[in-house]
């Protein structure tokens, strides 16, 4: 049995809590494990602070907030220097390369970055960055299935979007193997 707690963090507007519960849909819908979703938000609507807690467990999950996360995804370097010292000694470190600048990473983190916005602009629409990271995170992380997750992306973002979203995942995922230093 196992039980995966994670922060999505960044600024509003850059899809946080989107991928949150995106991560939290394709766990419960599409693998019949149990997930929950916190967000909380700046006062700011875009461009303020915002953070998204997601617990993922094969077992009944009996408190729904992050207590220390095995995994952050930090997407402004605001976040990253509000929640690095959370992360589990032997957690997992996901950033965007181009806007986030690691800062005393603790020992025994593994750390992986990806130029999400960069991909996103490539692509024609910055506003997928969360997604290129999504599919990011599901390579380093294989708590979910690919399948899932596209399943998940599929059900949730306007229906105009999903081949440019299913896109950007595929350019995420694939990230890893190609582009990862």
């Amino acid at each position: 049995m196992s039980t995966t707690e994670m922060k999505i963090t960044g600024f509003g507007g850059q899809g946080v809590i989107l991928t949150g519960m995106l991560i939290g849909k394709a766990a419960s819908i599409y693998e019949d494990k149990n997930a929950v979703l916190i967000q909380s938000f700046g006062p700011e609507a875009r461009g303020g602070a915002c953070a998204a807690q997601v617990i993922v467990s094969d077992e009944l999950i009996m408190y729904p907030y992050v207590k220390i996360p095995n995994i952050l995804i930090s997407l402004s370097q605001e976040a990253y220097k509000k929640y690095i010292h959370e992360l589990s000694p032997d957690g997992i470190l996901i950033y965007e390369k181009n806007l986030v600048t690691p800062e005393n990473v603790p020992k025994g983190i593994q750390v992986y970055s990806i130029p999400s916005t960069a991909i996103a602009e490539e692509l024609g629409r910055r506003i997928v960055l969360n997604i290129v990271t999504l599919g990011f995170f599901t390579a380093v992380t294989k708590l979910v299935k690919p399948d899932s997750m596209k399943k998940a992306i599929e059900a949730t973002v306007p229906k105009g979007t999903i081949q440019l979203n299913l896109l950007a995942f595929d350019r995420g995922f694939k990230y890893l193997e190609t582009g990862n230093q």
